[in-house]
């Protein structure tokens, strides 16, 4: 399955919601973001360096796992790894400010 090509960010954020309609998927990728972030800060913290790249296994994974598992269908950052990072922490800033649910009744209007 080919991913679809988007000229700019504001294109393609809309269709990276629809891609995440399923609260498990959305919730496994919260899991992902900030348990990574945490690994993150604690390999800094402690100077463990493969506390970062468990960090991007755990963000990765829990991501990908819920795509293939909860949302049948292809993670975006296969086709658009930069905006998808990007995307993944500002879902993630949504969900925990609660403003999230705003933004998905609005990418459910635009054109797919």
């Amino acid at each position: 399955m080919e991913t679809p090509r988007f000229r700019t960010y504001a294109d393609f954020w809309p269709h990276y919601l629809r891609q995440h309609a399923r609260p498990a998927t959305r919730a496994w990728h919260a899991v992902g973001t900030f348990t990574g972030l945490g690994l993150l800060g604690l390999a800094v913290a402690t100077g463990r360096p493969w506390l970062a790249l468990l960090a991007v296994v755990v963000g990765y994974g829990c991501a990908w796992l819920s795509h293939w598992l909860v949302e049948g269908n292809r993670p975006a950052t296969f086709g658009h790894p930069l905006w998808s990072l990007a995307s993944d922490f500002r879902m993630a800033w949504l969900l925990v400010t609660g403003r999230l649910q705003d933004e998905l009744r609005a990418a459910s209007r635009t054109n797919q």
